[in-house]
């Protein structure tokens, strides 16, 4: 392990159990590992699902729908 790293590990010792899981998933991302597991809280499975639905009706955002939620985000 090189001391960058070592020292990258240590700092995340002292930040929040959520952020370090995070910063663990990105670590494992970036080594390739295929394990990396995204946990998702109940409120983003059903975010995801009644997306799936709307998707299988053909309920899709329009062009001008889209372009006013890159403009309320400076996109």
């Amino acid at each position: 392990m090189t001391a960058l790293l070592d020292q990258a590990l240590e700092a995340a010792r002292n930040l929040p159990a959520e952020t370090q899981d995070d910063i663990a998933r990105v670590v494992l991302q970036l080594a390739g590992s295929d394990d990396a597991i995204i946990a998702l809280s109940d409120e983003e499975r059903t975010a995801i699902a009644r997306s799936k639905a709307a998707a299988a009706q053909g309920d899709f955002a329009t062009d001008d729908e889209v372009r006013a939620i890159w403009a309320k985000h400076g996109l």
